[in-house]
């Protein structure tokens, strides 16, 4: 009895190191550590797979446990005060300083967008709470983290619509002055889903000269920002590459946009373009966007133009419109649309699949004569900002915010 014991216990242990290991690139600080996070991360995908298998539970729904799992209250504490609010109907948190230089001091404001590939999230995950307490105290700003209703139960472009409409109501001088916000020194920010909305808001603004308070940055946290070619040199890279595998990605837009399958498929198999969306397929020729260094040993091809791409219970016609809507994808918009666009903070991270958007956008942002800081993290991986809570907590995911901290304090 006492032999078969350790031989089911070593039997265990095998099964358990053979399933957390994985072949993460040697360069990755903390690479067991990732490994076990991201097992957990694996194991929720494959019991979700099962669940909508079975009927029991959609995808999305049972993956939203992640975001289950990291909610918290906020709270005020001896620096910050939290309160929570709806501005123009959409939930938002606000966290403002305790305590006040003067009466007539003015302070910088955050518009945070959370991330979560507009299908899971929340304001109120603990590490964006941390992230927008430690913006509060070493900026002595205000912080509008904005709770958007999410996909698959509000598609596109319902979450956009949200966080547009809380910018528009947060930028009237009386609700700025309400808060003592200086409105030269407002900046929208926001990581992967929330750094697409970011960019989509930040260029929405443009068009609206004079009606509200323009923002000044924006900051935007290895977004995300084009639908139209979904197998990019860091797509193909790092198409298994944890936290955020091309399936899952190409998941969360085909969830963005219809909860029909048949667009994931088209999708994965980068075959969702038709006439209607493959003019602007320009905007995403990586071959002219990116760096040769980025490009490696890849060699463009241009996404597949198909008739009636995706089949014709998804709609396709209507779908095209939004992939090319630039509210969905901002980087799809020409360059005169760019050219008066804030000063732009945008992170990338080398193991990401949504590596080359960034870089994309910074090259045209640059080319369009916008001011542009580009922070690329070689041994960067996506999610990264978000794993400064114990036990997953990494050291490069402090590098990142206080660089992030940094840049806010000299440029808002």
């Amino acid at each position: 009895m006492r032999l078969g014991s350790v031989i089911l216990f070593v039997a265990l242990c095998s099964f358990s190191a053979y399933y957390i290991y994985e072949p993460i690139p040697e360069e990755i600080e903390e690479r067991w550590k990732l490994m076990v996070t991201n097992c957990f991360f694996r194991s929720l995908s494959n019991l979700a797979d099962l669940s909508e298998l079975l009927g029991l539970k959609d995808y999305m729904g049972v993956m939203y446990v992640i975001t289950l799992v990291e909610k918290i209250v906020p709270v005020s504490d001896e620096h910050v005060i939290v309160t929570e609010a709806k501005f123009d109907g959409v939930e938002v948190v606000l966290y403002q300083p305790k305590h006040r230089g003067g009466h007539t001091d003015l302070r910088r404001a955050v518009i945070y967008l959370h991330g979560g590939g507009w299908c899971l999230g929340s304001s109120r995950m603990s590490p964006y709470d941390l992230l927008a307490r430690k913006i509060v105290t070493e900026l002595d700003a205000v912080v509008l983290s904005v709770e958007y209703r999410l996909a698959p139960a509000h598609h596109f472009p319902v979450p956009y619509e949200d966080v547009y409409h809380v910018v528009k109501h947060f930028l009237q001088k009386g609700v700025l002055a309400r808060y003592s916000v200086d409105p030269g020194r407002i900046a929208v920010s926001g990581d992967s889903a929330g750094g697409n909305l970011a960019a989509a808001v930040s260029q929405q603004l443009l068009k609206e000269p004079g009606e509200h308070v323009q923002i000044k940055a924006q900051a935007l946290i290895y977004p995300v920002l084009q639908a139209l070619d979904l197998n990019t040199p860091s797509y193909q890279q790092n198409q298994d590459m944890p936290i955020l595998p091309r399936t899952l990605m190409v998941r969360f837009w085909s969830e963005y946009f219809t909860s029909d399958k048949a667009l994931f498929r088209a999708m994965m198999a980068n075959t969702h373009n038709n006439p209607e969306s493959s003019s602007l397929l320009k905007f995403v020729n990586w071959s002219a966007f990116l760096p040769e260094t980025y490009q490696r040993k890849y060699n463009y091809s241009a996404p597949a133009v198909v008739q009636g791409a995706g089949g014709k219970a998804v709609g396709m016609d209507g779908l095209s419109r939004s992939f090319a809507d630039p509210r969905a994808s901002p980087l799809l918009v020409p360059d005169s649309a760019l050219r008066s666009l804030p000063k732009a903070y945008i992170l990338t991270c080398e193991y990401d699949v949504l590596r080359d958007d960034g870089i994309m956008y910074a090259t045209r942002l640059r080319a369009a004569g916008v001011k542009v800081t580009h922070e690329h993290y070689d041994t960067g991986f996506h999610g990264a900002v978000m794993f400064t809570v114990w036990p997953t907590d990494f050291l490069i995911a402090r590098r990142m915010t206080d660089n992030y901290i940094k840049w806010l304090k000299e440029n808002l």
